[in-house]
């Protein structure tokens, strides 16, 4: 292989964690959740009630996303806020949203 072709391969973690944001995202679950969180912090009741979720459902996933830094959270009293980390990944969303939606 060509020495400037082995640059323009991703290493293995980035290729890791890339494959680990796929998957998070393959879920309609998490999907929904993100596409929730995407202009707004939500308590996890709050998701759960705008999305008719269990609030223990809600919790499972938001850890998946959190671990993923795709979502981030704040403490206020005993309540914790989520939102979106940053817009990286709501931008592929919309990018894929808008292609599925293309007839």
């Amino acid at each position: 292989m060509k020495e400037s072709s082995k640059k323009d391969l991703l290493d293995e973690e980035t290729l890791f964690q890339v494959s680990q944001i796929f998957k998070a995202l393959s879920d309609p679950t998490r999907i929904k959740i993100m596409y929730l969180l995407r202009d707004k912090e939500c308590s996890v009741k709050q998701i759960a009630e705008t999305l008719g979720l269990l609030q223990s459902t809600v919790s499972h996933q938001l850890r998946t996303l959190k671990t993923l830094r795709l979502v981030k959270f704040r403490r206020e009293g005993t309540m914790i806020f989520y939102s979106a980390d940053d817009k990286h990944v709501y931008e592929i969303m919309e990018q894929t949203i808008e292609h599925a939606r293309h007839k």
